[in-house]
C-alpha cells in the first residue's frame, strides 16, 4: 500500500491541507505525519499569502485515526507510536499556532485522531452521514492527538467521557447537538457549502479574523481576567493598523440623506 504524503497548496488566499490517502482511510502513518507538520510549517512560512487554512480529505473516510497496521508492524512498538504522536502534536500545535482560522471539511468517519484533526480546527464543516468515534479503546489504547484537553472543553466533561470510555460512534446530528461540529449539509452539498464559508472568512480583514481566532483558542487555557487584558490590548493593536483606520472612518460617515424627501418628512 503506497503512502501519499498531505497535499498544500494556497489558491486566493486558502491554504487547503489535504489527506490523500484513500486507499487506507487517510490513516495517518509516520510519512503522512511528516508531510502533514511540513505542511503546516509552510503555511506559517507563507502566511503573507494565507487568510484561512482548511483541512480536507480524498476518498470516503475523513481520517480513520493513526495507522493501526503501522503500528501492528513496529519491532518497536512504543518507540513507533511515541514517535508518531510526536510529529502528530507537532503539527496539531503548529495548526493551533496560526494567526488565521481553520476551517475542517469532514466527510465519512473521523476517528481517533482524526478527531483530533477536527478539534484543532476553529470551524467544523460535516457532511450529514459523517460519523465521529474514540476508536482508541478497541486497540487498546488511549486518547492522543489532544483528543483528552479539547474534546471536554467542546462538547463538556461527561459527553467526553462518554464518547472517549465506550468507544460508541457519534453520529452527524449528535455531534451537532454536542458542539464538535459548527453545521451539517447533505453530502452532495458540503464542498459547495464550505466553499461559501471559506469565502466569507477569507473576504474579511485578515487580522481582524486571525485574532478573533486566537482569543478563541486562549479562551479555555487561563483566568478570565487574563483573557480580558489580552482582548483589551489586541483590539487597541488592531485599531492602530491602515484598514481597521479605514474601516472605521467608513462606518462613522452618517449615511448622505436622501435628496428626494426633505428632512422634516412632508411631500415636496
Amino acid at each position: 500500500m503506497t503512502t501519499t504524503p498531505p497535499m498544500l497548496s494556497v489558491s486566493e488566499g486558502v491554504a487547503t491541507i489535504r489527506l490523500a490517502r484513500p486507499d487506507a482511510g487517510n490513516a495517518l502513518d509516520l510519512p503522512t505525519a511528516v508531510a502533514l507538520r511540513d505542511a503546516a510549517a509552510r503555511v506559517t512560512s507563507s502566511l503573507d499569502d494565507v487568510r484561512v487554512v482548511v483541512l480536507r480529505a480524498d476518498g470516503r473516510l475523513f481520517c480513520a485515526g493513526g495507522d493501526v497496521r503501522a503500528m501492528a508492524a513496529a519491532r518497536d512498538r512504543p518507540a513507533f507510536v511515541a514517535a508518531l504522536a510526536g510529529v502528530l502534536h507537532g503539527a496539531l500545535v503548529a495548526l493551533r499556532a496560526l494567526p488565521v482560522p481553520v476551517v475542517a471539511v469532514v466527510q465519512g468517519a473521523a476517528a481517533g485522531a482524526g478527531v483530533g484533526l477536527v478539534l484543532a480546527a476553529d470551524v467544523v464543516l460535516a457532511a450529514e452521514g459523517a460519523t465521529f468515534v474514540a476508536a482508541y479503546p478497541s486497540v487498546g489504547l488511549s486518547p492522543d492527538c489532544g483528543v483528552s484537553a479539547l474534546l471536554p472543553q467542546v462538547v463538556g466533561a461527561r459527553r467526553a467521557a462518554l464518547f472517549l470510555l465506550t468507544g460508541a460512534p457519534v453520529d452527524a446530528a449528535t455531534a451537532l447537538d454536542w458542539g464538535l461540529v459548527s453545521e451539517l449539509c447533505p453530502a452532495e452539498t458540503l464542498d459547495a457549502r464550505a466553499g461559501e464559508v471559506i469565502a466569507s472568512i477569507a473576504a474579511l480583514p485578515r487580522q481582524a479574523v486571525g485574532e478573533a481566532a486566537r482569543l478563541l483558542r486562549r479562551s479555555a487555557e487561563r483566568p478570565y481576567v487574563e483573557q480580558l487584558g489580552d482582548e483589551a490590548a489586541t483590539i487597541a493593536r488592531l485599531s492602530a493598523t491602515e484598514e481597521a483606520g479605514a474601516l472605521l472612518a467608513a462606518f462613522a460617515i452618517p449615511a448622505t440623506p436622501d435628496p428626494v424627501r426633505p428632512s422634516n418628512g412632508e411631500h415636496p
